[in-house]
């Protein structure tokens, strides 16, 4: 295997291997933001899609050469060669099988960059998410809470208001019981008022039939005087 290769060879054992560091199930997306997070990799950062990019290019270049390799020696005129000589025909197929070798690491490599690439950005993308959803539910809690809160002194304000209403009612019955001894004491008030009146107007009349009869005495008194005065006067 020529230098090129064994670099793609290992390149590619490299990529199995990281594919399956960030497929491990116990390391959670969050573990591997706060790695790729690191200082290191905000350096690498501005140069990650040109490597990327660079490689993606080595690779297709390496593998299309792999995939000429391999259709030089399965053509017609190589198994034309190969039949007429046995020592070619071993050599042809040995070229063959390293051109068809070449072509699958080569291509598993591109493949493997790709998905390594689309997993590192899921993996971003979902820690986002819990983070996100950690936000999301933290404010939800909040909102539970607040509502929870606001149903709790609705409640209190309810009672609130029921008590009052019950306070006021009975209030109102109080004064309507108070109106009612009022208008009670006020009735006997007028009724004794209008005995007194009736008493009064007795007396008056009382007093006027009185005083008509001291009149009428009167008036005898001074006629018997008279009376009196003019036998005297006769006697004489």
């Amino acid at each position: 295997m020529t230098l090129q290769w064994t670099a793609v060879a290992f390149f590619l054992y490299a990529e199995i291997a990281v594919n399956l560091i960030l497929c491990i199930p116990f390391i959670s997306a969050k573990r591997w933001r706060s790695v790729f997070n690191l200082s290191i990799w905000n350096w690498l950062s501005p140069y990650w899609n040109k490597c990327f990019f660079t490689m993606i290019m080595v690779l297709i270049v390496l593998f299309c050469d792999a995939v000429r390799e391999v259709n030089k020696y399965s053509g017609p005129e190589s198994m034309q060669d190969a039949k007429v000589n046995p020592n070619v025909y071993d050599h042809v197929h040995m070229k063959l099988f390293r051109a068809q070798r070449n072509l699958y690491i080569s291509g598993f490599s591109i493949f493997l960059w790709l998905i390594m690439r689309r997993v590192v950005t899921l993996l971003n993308q979902v820690a986002v998410t819990l983070e996100n959803s950690a936000g999301l539910e933290a404010q939800m809690d909040n909102a539970v809470k607040a509502a929870k809160q606001h149903q709790d002194d609705n409640l209190m304000l309810k009672q609130a208001l029921l008590d009052e209403e019950k306070s006021t009612s009975a209030k109102n019955q109080q004064l309507k019981l108070e109106v009612e001894k009022l208008a009670n004491q006020v009735k006997a008030a007028e009724e004794a008022l209008r005995k007194s009146h009736a008493e009064v107007e007795a007396m008056r009349r009382q007093a006027k039939g009185l005083a008509q009869e001291y009149d009428r005495l009167l008036t005898e008194h001074h006629q018997l005087q008279n009376l009196q005065s003019a036998a005297d006067k006769k006697d004489q």
